[in-house]
């Protein structure tokens, strides 16, 4: 299986898993404590998997510039998610 082919399947199954997770308003267990709300799991993984999705298919496209911007409106996809979708943090550590 090629690079590509993988990266289309692993995007789908991402853009799905996060479709689900909006549609159905609920996110699995670990991924419900790591996430503020169901909603921002969803969008996290849908943005995550768009971008790859968007990524692999710029990598078949004929001209440089276009697979150029898909590759740019893939890392704008991801700074979303990173930004504003984020999972919560753990907190602070405490040492001993």
């Amino acid at each position: 299986m090629s690079t590509e082919v993988l990266g289309g399947v692993l995007g789908l199954a991402l853009f799905v898993f996060g479709m689900r997770m909006l549609v159905r308003d609920e996110a699995p267990g670990m991924i419900a404590h790591s996430f503020r709300s169901a909603r921002d799991a969803g969008y996290y993984h849908l943005l995550f998997g768009l971008a790859l999705l968007i990524y692999v298919g710029g990598l078949h496209l004929n001209t440089a510039v276009a697979g150029q911007a898909a590759a740019v409106i893939a890392v704008l996809l991801v700074g979303i998610a990173l930004v504003r979708f984020r999972p919560r943090g753990r907190g602070p550590t405490r040492k001993a």
